[in-house]
């Protein structure tokens, strides 16, 4: 059966580390504890003290200084993982802990969860090809030397690395290593720690080299892992969670986000906010639980995603400049069908194509299966239709040869509505309104990764209403837009009155309108 030696590296709060300490071991597993060598001496003499008769705790032989993105960082976990190898035989995994961190499942269930992986987990994607690094220095990390520290010593480390940059000192990376980058939270199994013990001991290049690259935390173990392990006995993936604002930084939790930790597929989260009291009580209390029963649904990152991304609405990037002087052609007319719930607009469209000689065409800017003609390859993805939009329509008006076409928009393409109704041309808008149920709501979350199959009925509860408001509030956008030729049918309206809307939007005979207000299970979900 596995059991975890935890490897702490910590810098403050002794009273946490303490209790997190206590909690982590009281199952029988162990914790390895770095201390900060900058932290105050009376608080680490204070987590000694509390820790000395705990059989399962044990110190770095040696502490030493660490600073953010130093080499110090990992030289303060080798020296903790090698006390851990001492101090404890039996401990079949190694996990990297910071004191921010906290188990979201039971000891029984990781301890099951590792025994059933035989694994190792580290997030470990390709330096140079991969995106990982999303803003900063990316390859100048490794191929350029860094003394001084960024953030104690900024002047210093920018000058020191243009003068290198100046004088062509650019240098090469072991010729036989290939360097991975990912999350520095891993869990190592046993015979990989020593592997690497092994091979640092033969290859002192490899720690000269990595000694001086910036951030190497980010890099080292995430690159030895590959080189000793074989492909399939790696997961790259932490069993840490842990998510990012837009900014970079670390998104924190609090009292309220005990069953959104539970419920997401990893062993523990990163970071607890200090002042969540309740949370880091109720989490401290659920390691040592028996029986406990998880569900599930691994939807907090994309949760998290939609939330803040209510607060940033109406934010668009400027018109590229070739569509600036594009126009759809001033004697066309486009009409635009937008309904939230897309099978409706599309039983709709289906029912005008019969009834009529006007072309429609579905969502062609949100389903990249939407049926379309070779265009030359304009049409081949979701991000060229929209990047050129109105390069596409002229080819389309020109491909059927007319001068009315009608498509179907999602409520949420606000600014493609924009764009369209600021044309030369002439561009109705047709909104739908129609009713939405929790079911379908519910429906919805799931579709859209909002929820999973096991999210608890508690969460969705809280949920459906802002995916509710801002389904409203999409509406209402439009509506506010004030687009000079807008409609709009109701699934409350009687069919009378739609047919009268649709016979003034599409300039149909009234008889006409009436089958497309009369299409059967129209609003049906």
């Amino acid at each position: 059966m596995a059991k975890i030696a935890y490897i702490l590296l910590c810098h403050k709060d002794p009273e946490a580390i303490i209790q997190q300490a206590e909690q982590l071991t009281a199952v029988g597993d162990y914790m390895a504890i770095h201390f900060d060598g900058r932290a105050k001496p009376e608080d680490y003499a204070a987590i000694q003290t509390a820790l000395a008769d705990n059989p399962n705790v044990c110190f770095a032989k040696k502490r030493i200084k660490c600073g953010w993105g130093e080499w110090s960082l990992v030289q303060a976990t080798l020296h903790a993982l090698t006390s851990a190898q001492e101090a404890f035989p039996r401990a079949t995994h190694f996990y990297m802990l910071s004191g921010d961190c906290m188990a979201v499942k039971t000891a029984e269930y990781a301890h099951d969860f590792l025994d059933q992986h035989d694994c190792d987990f580290v997030e470990s994607f390709d330096f140079f090809e991969s995106d990982w690094i999303k803003t900063g220095m990316k390859e100048e990390r490794l191929t350029y030397r860094h003394i001084f520290n960024e953030r104690k010593h900024k002047a210093l480390f920018y000058a020191s690395f243009n003068l290198q940059k100046k004088l062509g000192l650019k240098r090469e990376v072991p010729a036989d290593i290939q360097v991975q980058i990912g999350s520095q939270w891993w869990c190592l199994r046993r015979r990989t720690v020593e592997a690497i013990m092994q091979f640092l001991k033969a290859r002192k290049d490899v720690i000269r080299f990595f000694r001086t690259t910036w951030i190497p935390d980010e890099t080292f173990f995430q690159t030895l892992v590959r080189h000793l392990v074989p492909e399939p006995e790696i997961d790259s993936r932490t069993l840490t969670f842990l998510m990012f604002t837009d900014y970079g930084m670390p998104v924190n939790f609090y009292n309220d986000h005990y069953d959104l930790l539970l419920s997401q597929d990893f062993l523990f989260a990163r970071k607890i906010s200090p002042d969540a009291k309740e949370l880091k009580l109720r989490l401290g209390r659920l390691y040592s639980a028996e029986d406990v029963s998880f569900q599930i649904s691994n939807e907090g990152r994309s949760l998290y995603k939609f939330l803040v991304q209510r607060g940033r609405i109406g934010r668009r990037f400027a018109t590229r400049f070739w569509e600036k002087e594009s126009s759809l052609g001033r004697e066309r007319e486009l009409m635009i069908v937008v309904c939230k719930k897309w099978h409706v607009a599309k039983r709709l469209i289906e029912q005008l194509r019969k009834s009529t000689n006007i072309p429609a065409i579905e969502y062609l800017f949100h389903e990249e299966s939407t049926a379309l003609p070779d265009l030359g390859g304009i049409q081949a993805s979701l991000g060229k239709r929209t990047r050129h939009r109105r390069a596409l329509m002229r080819m389309l008006f020109e491909y059927y040869d007319t001068d009315r076409l009608v498509i179907c928009m999602d409520p949420s393409a606000l600014d493609l509505m924009n764009d369209f109704n600021s044309d030369r041309s002439t561009t109705r808008t047709l909104q739908i309104e129609c009713d939405f149920s929790d079911e379908y709501l519910t429906g919805h979350a799931h579709r859209v990764g909002l929820a999973g199959e096991r999210t608890p009925q508690q969460t969705l509860e809280r949920l459906l209403p802002t995916i509710r408001n801002d389904i409203i509030y999409e509406s209402d956008r439009i509506r506010d837009s004030g687009f000079s030729n807008y409609a709009i049918i109701r699934e409350s309206a009687s069919a009378e009155e739609n047919a009268d809307r649709l016979m003034q939007f599409f300039s149909l005979p009234f008889e006409t309108a009436k089958d497309l207000a009369n299409t059967p299970h129209l609003f049906a979900d």
